[in-house]
């Protein structure tokens, strides 16, 4: 259980530096392709080496998120991108797209593979599923409860990571093609133009057909997730890794998010035989202190750096997330400071009654323009800190600014001067602790040797050799002076925990040796774990020979999916259709027996497999009554399910085929066809087709879903 992994995200290395200084175990990072945070900074690979090398000399892992489909002209870069990544020391790859994940997995097994977030696996059997195929960790959806965790968790030993902390999109991820289908930015591809951010209206149509407005606002622009509450059943469930969202936030907030977690996850290991309603009381007592250096308690700290209106449990509650959205404002809010009572224009004067505590220094929003507060009055009578309540002039301030308008405090300069020191500054809070043996013999080299028994140090061992020493002429070295030299680790990222000293009488050691031979220890030591943790996996060439087309030129066939089943309509009047595809509900509603059967007497039927299914659906009346042809297959985890039947399998369009190492998976999964992405262009779309072996479909009229969800719009559930 003391293994559990506090996975910080980093965008570049000031965030780096913030989450490993601030209690990271281990950090996710992009670099400059194929990532899903496209627009962070990411890393080039001398970058890369060096993020890589700072991290694993902390004791802390580092992720690269592989995470967005893959063309096919792209497919070799990937995957030596991948190498390349390995070969450096990173610890694991993070991929979405099935054919490159597929692909490491056979040909190389060495490298850890983890299930991006964007696989959408949100159930055992595609947990299930991807520990078949080889993967070492499954991210779960983040529309999963502590219940359905839960029974994962127990059902499976594979690693489970769970993001804890961060903003939230309103679809599943991998799911969502809106912002790919609304201006070509594809969130798959780590381009999401954030839609879900804009304003929208909610309509509903009465029966005589006239429409009316129920909710408007940002009405799929979720709050972001605060699970902290949930540490104590997450953890003694065995989740292996509490992940924070941001790659593409600030240092601040990477650094007071990852101390604040490190903080209650130590809290509640340090208690773990406590029940966990103690141990929420007592997170909940903890989070609600004042801190003196910030004057913020942690929860307000988590609020100032970063909020969307507060916060909300995301999808972890199983009582449901009515209040998931916050439809007033899309962005980050900090802290209401108050209402503008009083303009003077021409001095810049805005007069308010502060709600919360106030600085030079620090920064507030004004109708969404951001200001610096470089001036606080009241009575025309300077302060650097107001307090609470009191009615105070900001100098200084001019723009779209008028009488009413909110204020909120998005920055505090005291926060700020807090946590800066862990990036700004190249010093170490974060130490590993070493154990040193010290030997002065006379007539023997003076000899230092260092180890450690944490993390990337386990079974390390390096010495170095000095000077013999001379006989004392009249101050003897003593074993105190000799600990107090070696012990100055300085800004190194080592201490030294435990130093044993072996010295024999009446010898004299110069100060500077130690230094030196301290100094050349810990440098050995560095290149040793650095040493220990790169590869020399070779790089690949790849082509597409490997892939024989599919020849089979016959005339292009019609199939029918009726998302909406009409009871009332004959469809044996339909001509020229090969296959009707009906959705899953249909079948297990046995007022539709009839309508399906009668539709079956005429065309090949398959079952329309929902883009999400949490639990096991009995499927064995379904196959007993009905004459089913196939199934058309979602998402992977429902092969579980239906492969024991034998019938045909054709894969959905959200399966996200981009390449025809992913129809080559396909067709081992025994797949006869599969639906090609609606995010590939004609030129792309022939590329796959004219390598592909598995027969196509193409989804040319109709309504595509862009986003698969968990929440009810009128927050009814």
């Amino acid at each position: 259980m003391n293994n559990i992994e506090l996975l910080s995200p980093v965008g570049d290395f000031e965030c780096l530096k913030s989450a490993v200084q601030n209690g990271a175990n281990a950090v996710y990072l992009g670099t400059s392709s194929f990532s899903a945070r496209a627009k962070a900074t990411n890393f080039n690979n001398e970058e890369l080496f060096e993020a890589i090398k700072y991290a694993k000399l902390r004791n802390v892992s580092v992720h690269l998120a592989l995470n967005t489909l893959i063309k096919n002209y792209e497919f070799n870069s990937a995957v030596n991108i991948a190498i390349t990544a390995y070969n450096l020391g990173v610890d694991a790859i993070i991929v979405q797209d099935l054919g490159l994940a597929t692909f490491l997995l056979k040909h190389y097994p060495e490298i850890p593979i983890h299930a991006s977030t964007q696989m959408t696996v949100h159930n055992l059997d595609g947990v299930n599923q991807l520990e078949k195929l080889g993967f070492s960790r499954v991210v779960l959806s983040r529309e999963l409860s502590l219940d359905e965790i839960k029974y994962i968790r127990e059902n499976t030993s594979l690693q489970l990571e769970v993001f804890i902390h961060g903003a939230l999109c309103i679809s599943y991820s991998g799911q969502c093609l809106l912002s790919s289908m609304i201006g070509g930015r594809s969130g798959n591809r780590g381009l999401c133009a954030q839609p879900c951010r804009l304003p929208y209206e909610l309509y509903e149509e009465n029966i005589n057909g006239k429409i009316s407005t129920i909710d408007k606002g940002y009405l799929l622009s979720p709050r972001d997730n605060c699970g902290i509450e949930f540490l104590p059943e997450l953890i003694k469930l065995g989740i292996n890794s509490f992940k924070i969202e941001g790659r593409m936030k600030t240092p601040t907030y990477v650094g007071i998010v990852t101390k604040i977690y490190r903080k209650y996850i130590d809290l509640v290991l340090n208690n773990i035989n406590l029940d966990n309603t103690t141990l929420k009381n007592m997170i909940k007592e903890n989070l609600n202190k004042k801190n003196d250096n910030t004057n913020l308690s942690d929860y307000e700290e988590l609020i100032q750096v970063f909020n969307r209106g507060n916060f909300s449990t995301g999808h972890l509650n199983s009582l449901g997330n009515q209040n998931l959205i916050f439809k007033e404002k899309p962005n980050n809010m900090g802290f209401y400071l108050g209402t503008i009572s009083h303009i003077n224009e021409n001095k810049g004067h805005l007069t308010l009654k502060l709600e919360k505590d106030l600085s030079v220094g620090d920064k507030i929003s004004i109708n969404n323009e951001s200001y610096t507060i470089s001036e606080l009055m009241i009575n025309n009578k300077n302060f650097e800190t107001l307090l609470k309540g009191n009615i105070v002039t900001i100098g200084r301030m001019k723009g779209n600014i008028h009488i009413g308008s909110k204020i909120y405090r998005i920055e505090t300069q005291k926060l700020n001067k807090f946590i800066y020191p862990t990036f700004k500054e190249d010093k170490n809070f974060k130490k590993v602790p070493l154990n040193g043996k010290v030997i002065i013999k006379e007539n023997t080299p003076i000899s230092l040797t260092v180890w450690s028994n944490e993390g990337f140090y386990k079974n390390i061992e390096c010495t170095c050799t000095s000077a013999i020493p001379n006989k004392a002429l009249n101050l003897p070295v003593t074993k105190e002076k000799i600990i107090e030299q070696i012990s100055k680790t300085g800004n190194t990222a080592f201490y030294f925990e435990n130093l044993e000293i072996i010295l024999d009488d009446n010898l004299f050691v110069q100060m500077g040796a130690l230094n030196n031979l301290r100094r050349q220890v810990l440098e050995k030591l560095e290149n040793l774990v650095i040493n220990n943790h790169t590869h020399n996996l070779p790089k690949t060439q790849l082509d597409m020979s490997c892939f024989s087309a599919n020849t089979n030129n016959t005339t292009p066939k019609i199939s029918l999916l009726l998302n909406i089943l009409d009871k009332s309509f004959n469809y044996c009047l339909l001509e020229n259709v090969s296959r009707i595809y009906i959705p899953l509900k249909y079948f297990l509603d046995f007022t539709y027996k009839s309508t399906i059967t009668n539709v079956s007497n005429k065309f090949d039927i398959y079952i329309y497999m929902p883009h999400i299914i949490k639990t096991n659906i009995n499927l064995e009346n379904v196959i007993d009554n009905f004459k089913i042809k196939g199934f058309v297959i979602s998402h992977i985890s429902q092969l579980e399910q239906v492969s024991k039947y034998n019938l045909n399998l054709i894969a959905n369009f959200n399966l996200n085929i981009y390449n025809n190492y992913s129809v080559q998976k396909l067709k081992e999964f025994n797949f006869i066809e599969y639906t090609i992405s609606s995010e590939l262009n004609k030129f792309e779309i022939n590329e796959l087709l004219h390598l592909s072996s598995l027969s196509s479909e193409l989804i040319v009229y109709g309504k595509i879903p862009v986003m698969t969800n968990n929440y009810c719009y009128l927050r009814k559930i």
